[in-house]
């Protein structure tokens, strides 16, 4: 486990953010993107009939339906303690270009494994 304190301040807002969003509409899991410009991003697990994203899938959306190139930083929230594959996918089709330092964590926002992609 991971101790907020090790995490960058740029960091420790990606992790307020996904555990904000995730809480606000009680997810599965809240994910939060940093782009390559410094924009953040949030976004939490879509559940609809007609329509399935993860959290990493619909904040990567966001993303780049808002102009983004590529992600440098994500945190998920949630009950994983891996990354998901489709997960993993999309942050290797839109990471930037040293890569994307992903944080996994639980709803609490404790983080339990960082990695780089």
């Amino acid at each position: 486990m991971t101790d907020l304190s090790a995490l960058s301040s740029e960091d420790k807002k990606l992790v307020t953010l996904a555990r904000a969003t995730r809480a606000r509409i009680q997810a599965a899991e809240g994910a939060a993107v940093r782009d390559t410009d410094g924009r953040t991003y949030a976004a939490a697990t879509v559940d609809l009939p007609s329509l399935q994203l993860t959290a990493v899938q619909a904040v990567v959306a966001m993303a780049l339906a808002s102009g983004s190139s590529g992600v440098d930083a994500c945190v998920v929230l949630g009950d994983g303690s891996e990354l998901a594959a489709p997960d993993g996918a999309v942050l290797t089709d839109f990471r930037g270009a040293d890569g994307v330092t992903v944080h996994l964590g639980d709803a609490r926002g404790t983080i339990a494994l960082t990695t780089v992609i």
